[in-house]
């Protein structure tokens, strides 16, 4: 499997040009067949940018980063390696299905944490092909972090293909969020994922949406964060979310947690508790 070094991560501007043009390239693409694995040996945590993080999120200010803020350290990696002539899908359009983050430790604001990103295999879904894109953070050689990210390419797809899932919780609501429409653009500013669903309207609408939708990477924070703030955040831990419905901005939102022993159930739903856009399970480890 083919490595590539960074001494510092890719800019956004040439990375957006990358991605615009790898979903533009020809239908009978045919890629390498070894997967990539992108390395940065060191990085810094930009104080500025990191309580910009905190303060679209809902996170506490503390010693450690919030636990999805290594995520947007290896965004960029992610679009380097989704942009790449070796990467098989068009990497717009594609569909963030899930996010499973496993903290070992905190992390430290001052670390100079090392970042690695590769692919894992394509598998059968009933709606195309899904894959996963793995990060793991290290910080003074040990892994502290690690991040599966689950994404589908949508194609005909193999209807009696196993859709892995979570089992959907029954949670009271315990907090109201009432989301701006401006969100979608606080969030991109701090995390660099400028995917226009995600900005205004009328980029949305480009996509097919009624209006712009919420990060589903700012969702997962925020509720963390709200969980955090209820002292029922461990150091160390796995975190799963499957991202359902597309919370649409602006809207007024219904988040509900609960404490089980080690694990803690919760969920997104639309203001009336009919819709779904977030479920996720937390298990101390």
């Amino acid at each position: 499997m083919p490595t590539r070094r960074y001494d510092d991560s890719p800019k956004f501007g040439a990375l957006y040009a990358r991605t615009v043009r790898a979903t533009l390239r020809r239908a009978d693409y045919e890629p390498d067949e070894d997967g990539l694995t992108l390395e940065l040996p060191r990085s810094a945590i930009d104080q500025n940018h990191l309580t910009a993080y905190r303060d679209v999120t809902g996170f506490q200010a503390g010693p450690a980063v919030p636990p999805t803020y290594p995520h947007v350290l290896a965004f960029p990696l992610h679009l380097d390696l989704m942009s790449d002539p070796s990467f098989p899908y068009k990497p717009m359009g594609i569909v963030h299905l899930s996010n499973t983050i496993t903290q070992k430790q905190p992390i430290p604001i001052h670390a100079e944490p090392a970042i690695r990103v590769h692919s894992t295999p394509e598998r059968p879904h009933p709606k195309g092909t899904v894959f996963d894109i793995i990060s793991e953070v290290f910080v003074d050689h040990e892994l502290v972090w690690s991040d599966l990210t689950t994404l589908l390419s949508r194609t005909a797809g193999t209807p009696n293909a196993h859709a892995d899932l979570l089992t959907d919780p029954v949670l009271p609501a315990d907090a109201w969020w009432d989301l701006r429409g401006n969100l979608g653009r606080r969030y991109a500013a701090a995390s660099g994922d400028r995917n226009p669903i995600h900005l205004f309207k009328l980029t949305a609408q480009a996509f097919g949406f009624p209006r712009q939708i919420a990060h589903g990477m700012w969702a997962k924070a925020a509720a963390l964060a709200s969980i955090q703030r209820a002292g029922h955040l461990p150091d160390a831990f796995t975190v799963r979310v499957d991202f359902r419905k597309p919370l649409l901005l602006p809207s007024r939102v219904q988040f509900g947690h609960q404490q089980t022993g080690k694990t803690v159930d919760f969920a997104l739903y639309d203001e009336s508790h009919e819709v779904t856009h977030l479920i996720g399970q937390l298990q101390e480890n």
